[in-house]
């Protein structure tokens, strides 16, 4: 097949440019247009009792469980005079007459906690109908428009959050774009020494952004995918598509030097650097497609926005990128100075005396200490992960000018028991008296736990559901605010209950991903198991490649928890501290770092692989072939960290966590393993690395993956 794209681009390489660019304008053009409708909620698993619970009110009453919008209102004179209650009631009728707003409560004598404690601001909760997340988040955006206009007003909530969140992405992906190509390109040229061969990677990591965007768009369409999936395919695409440009185009200089521009250095590169493009970008997708098994739509999308984007930076990398190689022929080293030219040829062309050979000469003379000294630096970056504390989504993630951040602040300072914790239970009885009794005895019941501050008697709202509502008297996150919601679960309640609220959907949230978890790490160490084995026919390598990953995880988590749990480096990153790590991002880091340490290791156990076939010792097959892949792969590192590290810029923690805990796992990998680790630890097994049991010598024989065939 590869040899067949190759004949194809040398023959036809105006015409497939020509498509491949009327498919891309043609994707990006629909892309756009279809995720504009990307939600930024998604962190819930729809089969949760907390969900459940919070869609049985809405179904008995009309109006969600939960206030949908906030507005806080500063009249400018006391709220209980007259000019404040005019200006309030300007507001409550605002919210009153938009068509999706189910339900509106303002400041009253029933309603004291929506009064500030100084008696200056009002707070005014609109509560939407049963609808949908878009139309949510276009009633939001409406209102949001509406009630901005009248003068003392603030609006936040949930669906503010969320549009504002949405809003913030967007424009944090045009900066970070707008830093990352200018890095990626100088990089490449300091790469390459070349201009043409430098421009080359940016430009299909376009191409890979844009046909990312189309399948994201259609993906939203077919299932609702989360707007974070718009960062991971920005990303990820640009990062894997110089990642194998890289590799392509240094191979096909390569082969140009050897036998000259035409079919047959096409067609070389193709059927090695092509085939360890196609393997990797297999062992990528798959490792993030195993995502899809959580039911939070954040991560389901984060999978499938992996899954696409890694597929289609491998059509761009071996369908797209070899028709350019057969246009420009040698003018792919064009605008390259004599003096970077010569110093590119004499990187190439260096072996036995290389940088990447000698320091693999230097670990494999003492592999015991250097293994242990990298092993024991490793752990000890990985030790503050077990203080690691998680935290959940929230206003709390967007930044201080964000609306709904202050309205958030605003709430929990100024008004009476706003530090406080709504928390609701819902049961499913009829309209009795005897079912009032019974669920008083357990309103009481959760009155004598010691977190509760406050707790209603339960009321009938309709459709055979009674709602209990109660208040924390800490913070949402706060463990004892988690240890009541567990409680009020335990309890032996006459009728089938639920329990609703933000702390119970974190708790569900919780217990949802560590669930799903054993689940999708082993299909992410399956993955990285059977791709090392079909590369390099060893029982041993996969195992320690699996055991070396875990390494690399445990010590990003490590210093992500020294970073954002603790709050270091708050100035020169820009964000304030949650106090914790996202609940979600030690997975999908989990996933990253695994399905790119593994492309990485395909591309040096290959070529170890290949020179120890041909006769070379042990220990010189893995100098030299550290050597022959060191410099590449290296430049891939480093060009995929700039990618992910560009989002360190984001305004929103959790992109921010993304971005420097993927970009810290690829430079981890790149130096401390792949450097230290991995030829040492090989010197220490000598040939017992490639021992595999007789059965699976002869199933790698027949299936295995070679570089060149």
């Amino acid at each position: 097949m590869l040899h067949r794209i190759a004949r194809i681009s040398q023959a036809h390489p105006v015409r497939v440019i020509l498509v491949a660019l009327a498919i891309a304008a043609a994707a990006l053009g629909v892309g756009l247009s279809l995720i504009g409708g990307l939600s930024a909620s998604g962190f819930n698993d729809p089969n949760a009792e907390s969900y459940l619970a919070q869609e049985q009110i809405v179904a008995a009453t009309g109006a969600s469980a939960v206030p949908s919008m906030t507005a806080i209102v500063d009249p400018g004179a006391p709220v209980a005079s007259p000019a404040g209650r005019a200006e309030v009631a300007r507001v409550v009728k605002a919210m009153q007459d938009d068509p999706d707003v189910a339900k509106v409560v303002g400041p009253s004598p029933a309603t004291p906690n929506l009064t500030s404690s100084n008696g200056q601001k009002a707070a005014v909760l609109a509560y939407f109908g049963d609808i949908d997340e878009d139309q949510s988040q276009q009633a939001a955006a409406r209102l949001e428009d509406q009630l901005n206009a009248i003068p003392g007003v603030t609006v936040g909530g949930a669906w503010t959050a969320a549009a504002e969140t949405s809003s913030i992405v967007g424009e944090d992906l045009i900066r970070a774009e707008l830093i990352a190509f200018p890095l990626l390109f100088l990089v490449s040229l300091w790469v390459f020494r070349g201009l043409v061969a430098a421009l080359l990677p940016p430009l299909m990591g376009g191409l890979v952004i844009f046909g990312g965007f189309f399948f994201l768009g259609v993906g939203n369409e077919a299932f609702g995918l989360s707007v974070y999936a718009l960062n991971l395919v920005t990303g990820l695409g640009l990062g894997l598509a110089i990642d194998y440009s890289l590799l392509i185009v240094s191979r096909y200089r390569e082969e140009i030097a050897r036998t000259g521009p035409g079919l047959e250095a096409l067609s070389v590169t193709m059927r090695t650097a092509g085939t360890s493009v196609l393997f990797s970008a297999v062992t990528v997708g798959a490792a993030l497609a195993a995502l899809m098994i959580f039911p939070q739509d954040f991560l389901f999308s984060m999978g499938f926005g992996g899954l696409v984007v890694a597929l289609v930076a491998a059509v761009v990398a071996v369908g797209v990128l070899p028709a350019v190689l057969a246009l420009l022929g040698n003018r792919v080293n064009a605008l390259a100075p004599k003096r970077w030219r010569a110093r590119s040829e004499a990187a190439d062309q260096v072996e036995q005396s290389g940088g990447w050979y000698r320091l693999s000469h230097f670990v494999m003379r003492r592999p015991a200490m250097v293994a242990i000294v990298s092993g024991l630096f490793m752990v000890l970056l990985a030790l503050p992960a077990v203080g690691v504390k998680f935290t959940t989504t929230d206003s709390s993630v967007l930044p201080e000018t964000a609306s709904a951040r202050q309205v958030d602040q605003m709430f929990s300072r100024e008004f009476p028991g706003g530090n406080g914790t709504p928390i609701f239970v819902t049961s499913t009885a009829p309209d009795t008296p005897q079912a009032s009794r019974r669920l008083a005895e357990v309103t009481r019941e959760i009155g004598a736990m010691p977190a509760t501050a406050t707790v209603a008697p339960p009321r009938f709202v309709g459709d055979d559901t009674w709602q209990i509502d109660a208040t924390s008297k800490y913070r949402a996150l706060d463990d004892r605010t988690i240890a009541l919601i567990q409680d009020i679960q335990a309890l032996d309640t006459p009728y089938p209950s639920k329990v609703g609220g933000f702390t119970a959907l974190f708790v569900d949230q919780r217990s949802s991903l560590a669930a799903h978890l054993p689940w999708a790490a082993l299909i992410i160490v399956a993955v990285t198991i059977v791709a090392l084995f079909l590369m390099t026919g060893s029982v041993l390598l996969p195992i320690k490649a699996v055991v070396m990953n875990l390494l690399t995880l445990g010590a990003t988590l490590g210093v992500l928890v020294l970073i954002f749990q603790d709050g270091r480096l708050e100035g020169f990153l820009q964000y304030d501290s949650q106090g914790a790590v996202d609940l979600t991002q030690p997975i999908l880091i989990g996933a990253l770092a695994f399905g790119l340490s593994t492309d990485y290791a395909v591309f040096l156990l290959s070529r170890i692989k290949e020179l120890r076939d041909s006769g070379m010792g042990e220990r010189e097959s893995v100098a030299l072939g550290l050597q022959r892949t060191g410099r590449v792969v290296t430049a891939a590192a480093l060009l995929f960290c700039i990618a992910m590290g560009a989002f360190a810029t984001s305004r929103i923690v959790i992109i921010k966590e993304l971005g420097i805990g993927t970009a810290l796992a690829v430079a981890l990998d790149a130096t401390v393993v792949r450097a230290l680790l991995v030829p040492s630890l090989m010197a220490l097994l000598g040939k017992w690395n490639w021992w595999a049991p007789g059965p699976l010598r002869r199933l790698h024989d027949r299936i295995g993956v070679r570089e060149g065939g």
